[in-house]
């Protein structure tokens, strides 16, 4: 029963909850579609930030966005 509770302790996500499926699937969604675009904007014409680290920044939330997708997949959250 200890080992048990040990190893419920350990885990980082509960994938179970369904407030951590929902959070996930939104930021997800966040990260891929709007993450991109918004940052692209605000690094351009807000901080005035070069065009190039916009577009890479913007790039690493696209790609991240992808990866969390992938793995809420593999992990069957999103069927």
């Amino acid at each position: 029963m200890a080992g048990e509770e040990r190893q419920n302790k350990t885990s980082k996500l509960d994938l179970n909850s369904k407030f951590w499926k929902t959070f996930l699937v939104i930021l997800a969604a966040l990260l891929t579609f709007a993450g991109p675009t918004y940052v692209a904007y605000v690094f351009i014409y807000v901080l005035e930030i070069d065009y190039i680290v916009s577009m890479v920044s913007g790039f690493i939330l696209f790609l991240i966005g992808l990866t969390l997708i992938r793995y809420l997949v593999r992990k069957k959250v999103i069927f």
